[in-house]
C-alpha cells in the first residue's frame, strides 16, 4: 500500500494549497492511479442522465472527469487548490465546453449539484475538517442529490492519506445523508485492494445541517459530554465535534435556536458557540 503515500515534505507543515502545489511541482503523486478508479468507472457506467450536474472536488489529474466526458456527460465541474495542476487541466480541456475547471478551496465553493464524486479528496483532508466536509457536501447537493465514491477503510502510518473505518463514517454521515450503499469494494485498483469502501449517500433534505465554531473543550471526555447533551435536545438527531474540538456539526429535524444550544453548555463558562 506504499503507493498510496503522497508526502514529499514534512507533514508537520500545514496541508494547504502550498503543500499540494509542492506535490505536483515535484511530481510526487503516489496516490495517482493514472486511470479512472475501477469502482467509480463501474458506477459511471450505470448513470443514465448525461446532463446531470456533477462535481469532483480535489480532482487531481481527474481521470474520472475525462471518462465522464468520453461517455457524453455535459455538465462536469472539477475543483482543486493547486495552481499548476489547474493550469494544466485548463490547457488539457481547453476545447471542451462540457467541463468547468475551478482553482480554489472546496469549502469556499458555491453551487448546486446532482452528484458529487468522492475520489481521494476526503482522505487528503486533515481529520479535523471532516465535520465541515459533511456540512459542505450537504449544502452543495440538490434535494436528493448523491455523494458517491470511495473512502479508505484502513489506517496509515504516515499521512496524508488519512484513513478511517466504516463505523466512523456511519456516525459522521448519519442523519445528514441516507445510506444507499457503504460496502467493501471488490474491484479496487491493485494498490488499494481490500482497503476501500464504496459509498452512495443521498442528501437528506428533511434534516437541518449546521456547523458551529466551538471554544473551550480540552479533552474527548468533555466533547462526549457535550454531544450527549445536544442529543438530549428534542429534534436533534446527530451531533459530532471535530478532532481538535473547534467545530460542532448539528443535524436536526427542525431549526434549533443557538440560544437553546448555548443554554445547554452554560454549565461551564469557558464554553463558547458561534454560528458559521
Amino acid at each position: 500500500m506504499e503507493d498510496n503515500n503522497c508526502c514529499v515534505i514534512s507533514c508537520e507543515n500545514p496541508i494547504d494549497a502550498s503543500y499540494w502545489e509542492a506535490q505536483y511541482q515535484s511530481k510526487s503523486i503516489g496516490w495517482d492511479l493514472g486511470f479512472v478508479s475501477p469502482p467509480i468507472k463501474e458506477y459511471i457506467d450505470k448513470l443514465e442522465n448525461k446532463n446531470c450536474s456533477i462535481l469532483i472536488p480535489g480532482c487531481g489529474n481527474t481521470y474520472e472527469a475525462e471518462y465522464l466526458l468520453e461517455q457524453g456527460f455535459t455538465n462536469v465541474t472539477v475543483i482543486d487548490i493547486a495552481p499548476s495542476l489547474v493550469a494544466a487541466l485548463k490547457d488539457r480541456f481547453k476545447n471542451n465546453t462540457n467541463i468547468t475547471i475551478v482553482l480554489g478551496d472546496f469549502f469556499d465553493h458555491q453551487g448546486k449539484y446532482d452528484l458529487i464524486i468522492e475520489q481521494t479528496f476526503f482522505c487528503a483532508l486533515p481529520p479535523a475538517l471532516r465535520q465541515k466536509y459533511v456540512y459542505k457536501m450537504h449544502d452543495l447537493l440538490v434535494e436528493k442529490g448523491i455523494l458517491a465514491g470511495l473512502l479508505f477503510n484502513r489506517s496509515f502510518e504516515k499521512s496524508p492519506p488519512f484513513g478511517g473505518s466504516k463505523s466512523e463514517y456511519e456516525k459522521l454521515f448519519s442523519a445528514a445523508f441516507k445510506f444507499e450503499k457503504m460496502d467493501t469494494c471488490l474491484n479496487s485498483a491493485t494498490p488499494r485492494l481490500n482497503s476501500e469502501l464504496f459509498i452512495g449517500l443521498k442528501k437528506n433534505s428533511e434534516i437541518n445541517v449546521k456547523l458551529y465554531n466551538f471554544g473551550g473543550i480540552t479533552c474527548s471526555n468533555c466533547a462526549k459530554t457535550i454531544t450527549d447533551k445536544f442529543l438530549d435536545i428534542d429534534g436533534i438527531v446527530n451531533a459530532s465535534i471535530n478532532s481538535n474540538f473547534t467545530e460542532v456539526l448539528i443535524c436536526s429535524k427542525n431549526d434549533i435556536a443557538i440560544e437553546i444550544l448555548r443554554d445547554v453548555i452554560s454549565y461551564d463558562s469557558k464554553y463558547t458557540m458561534e454560528s458559521i
